[in-house]
């Protein structure tokens, strides 16, 4: 039988040791010592000798200071959750010794003094089958053991013996403990609970792109982060060179996750949102009606503005006369006419053709120049190119771009939208477009965030924006075209991770299904993985969830949850007006804060200020979506609206009525309160005056 061995138990451990727990703890004391005396190795190193120059110097000591961060050893972060003892030795650097050979599985690698490994990287080929090995495939594992902490200190471990047809099936405790165990603080790492399915995703290769598609508790949010830190392990110093991203929802995600790749050792990748990414020379002030950012984010705007870019390129009128001492060179019209059509044929970035242009001129001079018995080389042709007559004609025939430039005058001037929209936009899409106070300047105007969209998709007609080699894009649902094809244009050269529910689409603009969404990523040959199986969000709640499924997003599998949990849904009609239910929900938190964990309180955008002041009144403190909970500060008040990514070990949840309300339409005022019940890992209990939506029933 698999044993759950407490501090009292003295079952002889595989090695022969009387006290197994004693031995797992001294291996922990001599690794986490081990530990110490790597971070001590780097931080005695002295690099005057070795350095040119103050430049290396600074570069090489900047390199060692993030050395010494990756290596700083987290108190209340196991160093090691897992042990495999494998029937054989296993072939490759780490194992040259004898039968039977053991590696302790953690977050990070660490030898001792002697260069031996003390626990193997969760990343490193040797740890995967402490994910993928089972009964039917040990993949030569004997023994499989888990280790339990409480509070940084190893207190228990559980086994699995893989090769043992005595030992039954069972399910291990201390992973579902370690999935329930109470949130407080940003989003963990789930590296000691990574399930078979969800290292699969995690381990797949760096060139090509990989879409999950994932309900409420599957881990979609998490599977993506550890592929992040794995693609970084395996593709170091290419990564290095083309970088890596995470593009999350909103700010308060992206605080929320931020703490998982540090805690895996991976310091350097960059975070942002997608209306971060690409608010680069203007200020976004203003905010579009729904219809006109559907409009705006409609793929059909790419073809506009490529119209629009390339209609400042005019046929020239006159030839081009250079004059260089005291002989003239003539090109005349038709043939720069040639070389402008060439140009236009090629498809070639606005700018790089402007640059362009004055080179095959100046090279039709050089030609005229060999002709004539002249020997001119490339700096006569640079000259040439420089040449006022050139520059000139250049300026007329195809002149520089500004593309916030060029997206003020579509959204200002009728009759140049019109030119460049026919046959794209109806007249009705032409009108959401214009802006019915056009605005003086770039500077002056009310950007919104869908017209950032539009510039940066000009400003990529005019230079090519620069590729990273990974990009993680969460909660891809709720992009439009236009925003996929921004985060496209980031990962062009390189691949992309793509996590979302279709389910949870809750902008008018969401995606329908993943091919469209791959289509304008630029990803179209991306491998689509559904995650099915819910490990965060209890049975129960789930289910009661799930009903809104047919009505939300038709065929979509429900998830099924692998946590029984009975109880934790409670769904409570409140007679009376408003004031009852605002008393009503703070008595709600008060029961909830009575149980260990976070607590998040979701209600409809238009009610937050009234729970506020309720809570304040009542004598609660309360945080935004974004700030840390704590020990001490366990209650969180959040607009449905900022719910999505977020989680709490309990969730009230107030007035799915106004939820849905709340939203232009049904069908993503539906969407919303699905995201809100899915929110809670331990219980739920949804409070409401109104009637509920009936598609939950009764």
């Amino acid at each position: 039988m698999p044993a759950h061995v407490a501090e009292s138990d003295s079952t002889p451990d595989p090695t022969g040791t009387t006290d197994p727990l004693a031995h797992e703890r001294a291996h922990l004391a001599a690794s986490r010592a081990a530990l110490r005396g790597m971070r001590e190795d780097v931080q005695a190193l002295d690099i005057r000798d070795v350095t040119a120059n103050w430049v290396n110097a600074a570069v090489l000591q900047s390199q060692i200071d993030d050395r010494i961060k990756a290596l700083a050893d987290l108190s209340h972060t196991p160093l090691f959750f897992g042990r495999l003892d494998y029937l054989h030795a296993v072939g490759g650097e780490l194992a040259e010794g004898a039968d039977g050979e053991r590696f302790y599985i953690g977050r990070r690698h660490v030898h001792d003094a002697a260069g031996d490994p003390m626990v193997i990287d969760w990343r490193a080929p040797v740890s995967q089958p402490y994910y993928q090995a089972s009964r039917t495939s040990p993949q030569d594992v004997g023994l499989r053991r888990r280790f339990g902490y409480t509070g940084g200190e190893l207190t228990a471990y559980e086994d699995e013996h893989l090769t043992d047809p005595a030992e039954a099936e069972h399910t291990s405790r201390l992973l579902q403990a370690e999935i329930e165990r109470p949130r407080v603080g940003p989003m963990r790492d789930i590296v000691a609970t990574i399930q078979p399915e969800q290292d699969e995703i995690v381990r797949s290769g760096l060139g090509g792109t990989v879409c999950v598609q994932g309900g409420p508790g599957t881990g979609k949010t998490a599977v993506g982060l550890h592929r992040v830190a794995y693609l970084l392990y395996a593709h170091r110093e290419r990564l290095a060179r083309t970088g890596t991203l995470v593009i999350g929802p909103n700010r308060s995600f992206l605080h929320y996750i931020e703490q998982v790749l540090p805690a895996l050792g991976e310091l350097e990748v960059k975070q942002s949102t997608v209306d971060d990414l690409v608010r680069t020379g203007v200020e976004v002030r203003g905010e579009d009606e729904a219809a006109t950012a559907v409009v705006k984010g409609d793929a059909r705007m790419a073809e506009v503005l490529r119209r629009a870019v390339r209609s400042h390129v005019t046929a020239p009128v006159e030839p081009v006369v250079v004059v260089r001492g005291s002989r003239r060179w003539r090109v005349p019209a038709y043939e720069i006419q040639e070389m402008v059509d060439e140009l236009l044929a090629r498809d070639m970035r606005y700018g790089a053709a402007h640059e362009a242009l004055p080179q095959r001129i100046a090279h039709a001079v050089l030609v005229r120049m060999e002709e004539a018995g002249e020997a001119p080389d490339d700096r006569v042709q640079n000259a040439v190119a420089r040449n006022p007559a050139v520059k000139a004609a250049v300026k007329a025939v195809w002149p520089a771009v500004d593309p916030a430039k060029v997206v003020l005058r579509l959204l200002s001037d009728a009759e140049f939208l019109a030119t460049q929209a026919g046959g794209l936009l109806s007249e009705e899409e032409q009108k959401r477009l214009l802006w019915a106070k056009p605005a003086r300047s770039v500077k002056s105007a009310k950007w919104s965030a869908a017209d950032a969209v539009l510039i940066d998709e000009a400003g990529d007609l005019v230079a090519r924006t620069h590729s990273l080699g990974h990009v993680v894009l969460d909660e891809a649902q709720d992009l439009s075209p236009m925003q996929y094809r921004a985060v496209g244009r980031r990962c062009s050269t390189g691949s992309a991770t793509v996590l979302g529910d279709l389910a949870q689409g809750t902008t008018p603009w969401s995606t329908e299904s993943w091919g469209e969404a791959l289509f304008h990523l630029g990803k179209a040959d991306a491998v689509v993985e559904e995650l099915t199986a819910g490990f965060r969000v209890p049975r129960e709640v789930i289910a009661y969830a799930s009903r809104l499924l047919p009505a939300i997003s038709p065929g979509l599998a429900a998830v099924e949850s692998v946590r029984e949990s009975p109880g934790s849904l409670a769904v409570r009609e409140v007679p009376g007006g408003v004031a009852d239910l605002d008393a009503a929900v703070v008595a709600a938190c008060e029961e909830s804060l009575r149980h260990e964990g976070s607590i998040g309180l979701i209600a409809a955008d238009a009610r937050i200020p009234g729970l506020g002041a309720a809570l304040e009144a009542a004598g609660h403190a309360y945080l935004a979506p974004g700030e840390e909970t704590t020990a001490a500060s366990r209650l969180t008040l959040v607009p449905a609206s900022l719910a999505k990514g977020l989680e709490y070990d309990y969730v009230v949840l107030d007035e799915p009525a106004a939820v849905v309300d709340g939203e232009p339409d049904e069908r993503t005022g539906l969407r919303r309160l699905y995201v809100a019940l899915t929110r809670a890992v331990s219980g739920l209990t949804v409070l409401h005056a109104a009637p509920l939506p009936e598609v939950l029933g009764a």
